[in-house]
């Protein structure tokens, strides 16, 4: 999702200020063009929105210029990501915009009426939508081999961070094995039903015959296989299935479904990443795409042609 900051929030506190930024200036002001980036117009209507965007949903009061520099750079960057025929669809914006929408606990219908009502337009979240999927595009193409990560990089990292790899990773075979809890059952079926896990759980000591055993049960279910990889796994999980012997169940926990619990039935070395290595993987990354990042756009901004039909915001930049 991109970086816009509304789902930093609370939805209703975002919705209250936005409520307070509704001022509607006049149509003739709002078609007043401010400034020319590289050809393309930006009118006192596309910085009065981004001013009640970045004010409602990052609680800070930014300056005029920097909404203005906000809106050159989003045009600066589609513009040259069109240069290498990179252009995102009105369908990816549209799911970017309505996964923020999912964030909120709220359908995408309802999160543009909010918008509205904010006196925000949603085109306007969607165009900072629209020129943050293209800049990551571009620079994740345009820099593949400057930001791709190599085995000596993260080794070089932990050596100079006096760190190691200390924990190795491993690929997990698991089959989740479900006492099933019929709907608006009491807490005293509820707890029934989980003894009759602990009960099941005692009885499991290999996969084998203990999948077997536990198919033929009534109101017990055995899910298909799954494979994880510790460098994908919270560490609480990982803690709990490296302690986990070969062959047995986790304790029970209570779902939706009912009291589920694994088969542990296989542990691999992985030849991935192990779950440090994949953090500090992670970390490069970031470090590298923000700098060739900055420097990229650094680049667009020194070879723009930006004309002010103000002197005042000229002298401001």
């Amino acid at each position: 999702m991109p970086r816009i900051g509304v789902r930093a929030t609370p939805f209703r506190n975002w919705l209250a200020a936005a409520a307070l930024l509704a001022a509607v200036a006049s149509p003739a002001a709002q078609a007043q063009v401010v400034v020319v980036a590289n050809g393309s117009p930006i009118t006192a209507y596309d910085i009065e929105q981004r001013t009640k965007l970045i004010e409602s949903s990052e609680r800070k009061r930014p300056t005029r210029q920097e909404i203005i520099q906000q809106l050159i750079d989003d045009r600066l960057k589609v513009a040259k990501a069109k240069e290498y025929g990179l252009e995102v669809t009105d369908a990816q914006v549209d799911q970017a915009f309505n996964s923020m929408a999912t964030g909120q606990h709220i359908t995408p219908q309802q999160f543009a009426q909010f918008l509205q009502h904010g006196g925000i337009s949603p085109d306007t979240v969607k165009a900072r939508i629209r020129a943050e999927i293209t800049w990551g595009q571009l620079v994740r193409g345009k820099f593949a081999s400057s930001l791709q990560i190599g085995e000596a990089d993260v080794a070089k990292e932990l050596g100079a961070r006096g760190e190691s790899a200390d924990t190795v990773g491993y690929n997990y075979t698991l089959y989740p094995v479900i006492v099933v809890v019929p709907s608006g059952s009491d807490a005293g079926t509820v707890e029934s039903k989980r003894r009759e896990a602990e009960q099941l759980r005692s009885r499991f000591v290999n996969c084998k015959q203990g999948l077997e055993f536990a198919r033929a049960l009534r109101d017990v279910a055995v899910r298909t296989q799954i494979t994880r990889s510790t460098g994908d796994l919270p560490q609480a999980l990982r803690e709990l299935l490296g302690s986990m012997e070969i062959g047995r169940l986790t304790s029970p926990e209570v779902t939706a479904e009912g009291i589920q619990m694994f088969a542990v039935c296989d542990k691999r070395a992985s030849k991935g990443d192990s779950p440090a290595e994949t953090q500090l993987r992670n970390t490069l990354f970031a470090k590298r795409y923000e700098r060739e990042s900055t420097r990229y756009l650094e680049e667009l901004r020194k070879a723009a042609m930006i004309e002010y039909k103000d002197a005042k915001d000229a002298k401001a930049k």
